[in-house]
């Protein structure tokens, strides 16, 4: 039994927080492979796919608090989006944020808008607030070009987007396969520099030139005809040319803001050194610099790994890391009742 001796203000805290007090979430993060249709002469423009990784990701954790504060990596940004949705949705609660891991920023990965999504949809969680993943990204302005990263949070697995129309709605997933689990994925980052974002990113798909509307509809057809198809049966060979070639062609458009087809020159020698052992599906995820390499099982993605740590053991700015692929979305532990601060500074009295 609890006997309550102090304020009602602190009673009706107390009743709040037993919606639940504390959210721990963990958010993967996404390889993005490539937008599909940059033309847009059909009325919906983008429309991207990607993998979501197993081993990179964000967790962090959220609580009430008597004031807003924020710890470890990122975790400043992570306070941003919390303010942010509490303004829009008028809540004057103050919550503390922890991030115990984060997901590099701006190499590729999708961190911003993972941590937008860990923050928001932990807080929601936390004040009890009746919304879906994608409220929080609507709120937040996340997925702006691509949805991979929201598919990713909600669901896992590979993600096929169908890009925007005229409004601003989120891109729609179309299609979602599960990766198959004894391929690999192995990520190459360059430590030296980070991929375009913010204002930078904005200024360069403004000054991209008009997209072919006849590789739309090739990139289109390959995908559908080739990759999926082969993703389905988990044929690696299929799935990885339909990805390359991709790449390939997307990478040479954007050469234009990005000045190479992979950004990183040391991380384009990493890729040009596993194809000429056989890799095919090799590419950058998104802006970069992070490069990945398909592979159909982990004993050859560690061989692979070996050779290439003795090939460019000179290079000093470069990671290696092997990926499963990941086919479940964010993870969400919800603790519902844990000693208040009423209580932790005695005002309540157990009997």
């Amino acid at each position: 039994m609890v006997i309550n001796n102090t304020t009602s203000d602190i009673a009706s805290e107390s009743v709040r927080r037993t919606k639940s007090d504390r959210v721990t979430i963990v958010v993967p993060a996404r390889l993005h492979l490539g937008f599909l249709d940059l033309n847009g002469d059909l009325g919906r423009r983008y429309g991207s796919f990607g993998i979501t990784l197993d081993d990179i990701y964000t967790r962090l954790r959220v609580e009430h608090a008597d004031s807003f504060s924020a710890s470890g990596p990122s975790s400043a940004r992570a306070l941003e989006f919390i303010r942010e949705l509490l303004h829009r949705l008028g809540c004057d609660d103050s919550l503390a944020v922890t991030v115990e891991e984060a997901i590099p920023e701006h190499v590729g990965l999708g961190s911003g808008t993972q941590l937008a999504m860990a923050a928001g949809v932990g807080a929601a969680r936390l004040l009890g607030l009746e919304l879906s993943a994608r409220d929080v990204a609507g709120y937040l302005a996340r997925g702006k070009r691509s949805g991979v990263g929201i598919g990713s949070f909600e669901m896992g697995g590979v993600i096929l987007d169908g890009g925007h129309g005229d409004g601003d709605k989120i891109p729609p997933v179309l299609a979602r396969y599960e990766f198959p689990a004894a391929w690999r994925i192995l990520v190459i980052f360059d430590r030296r520099f980070k991929g375009k974002h913010g204002a930078d990113e904005e200024n360069a798909f403004l000054n991209l030139p008009p997209f072919p509307a006849e590789l739309s509809a090739h990139f289109c057809r390959l995908l559908l005809m080739v990759g999926l198809p082969a993703l389905a049966e988990a044929d690696l060979d299929g799935f990885s040319r339909a990805v390359a070639e991709i790449q390939c062609a997307t990478g040479d458009f954007f050469t234009t803001v990005q000045g190479n087809r992979i950004a990183s020159e040391s991380v384009a020698s990493v890729l040009e050194w596993l194809q000429a052992e056989g890799i095919v599906g090799v590419g950058q995820s998104s802006w970069g610099p992070t490069g990945f390499a398909l592979i159909g099982s982990d004993a050859e993605a560690k061989r692979l790994t070996a050779a290439l740590v003795r090939r460019f053991a000179d290079v000093d700015h470069l990671d290696l890391m092997i990926c499963r692929g990941r086919n479940t979305g964010g993870q969400i532990d919800v603790i519902e009742r844990i000693e208040s601060p009423a209580e932790r500074r005695g005002l309540y009295h157990r009997a």
